[in-house]
Order: structure tokens, then C-alpha cells, then sequence
């Protein structure tokens, strides 16, 4: 299976706007693949940052975007 893969900012440092973005959608339990689409990175890049930040993309046991019923 081909995996989709954003690289418009690759190698590209991450701007302010772009860490608080990431906090924001790993808050919200947003999966990692859907992060880097959204950012313009890869997967990899999303999971590098996010340690380097001490966040945690692990999923968390409650369903992905908030309440869905």
C-alpha cells in the first residue's frame, strides 16, 4: 500500500505557527499521517519534532476529533 506523503516544507525549519499547530492536533489526538499532511511534512518529520517538543502522538483512548456523538 503506497503511503501519501506531503513534502512542501521539507527541510524547511519549522516556524513558530507550524509548533503550536502541532501542539494543537496532537491535543487532539489527530492521527500523525493527517498532522504531516496538514503541515506539509512527513510522518517521520511530525514523529521528530513532536519528540524533540516531549509530545506524545500516542493514541489516546477516546475516539480521534473530539466527540462524535
Amino acid at each position: 500500500m503506497s503511503e501519501a506523503k506531503s513534502t512542501r516544507n521539507a527541510g524547511d525549519p519549522w516556524s513558530d505557527s507550524d509548533v503550536q499547530e502541532l501542539r494543537e492536533l496532537a491535543g487532539e489526538n489527530t492521527p500523525t499521517g493527517l498532522i504531516g499532511l496538514k503541515l506539509g511534512r512527513t510522518e517521520d518529520a511530525v514523529r521528530d519534532r513532536a519528540r524533540e517538543l516531549g509530545l506524545s502522538l500516542a493514541p489516546a483512548n477516546r475516539p480521534p476529533y473530539g466527540d462524535m456523538s
